[in-house]
């Protein structure tokens, strides 16, 4: 019974894969921080072009 728990406690395969997906967490998090910045300067940009448009 000892000898399963040793080995339970050494199984890194698990480990490995919650390091993947919190890495994966962080990238989507950087992600959608640079697209919701990208959306705000061309709102700004298309904003801006529209008022210099003759109506």
């Amino acid at each position: 019974m000892f000898n399963h728990i040793r080995l339970f406690i050494k199984d890194e395969r698990g480990v490995t894969a919650i390091e993947y997906g919190l890495i994966a967490g962080i990238i989507a998090v950087a992600i959608v921080a640079a697209v919701t910045a990208l959306g705000a300067n061309l709102t700004a940009t298309f904003a801006y072009i529209g008022g210099m448009l003759p109506h």
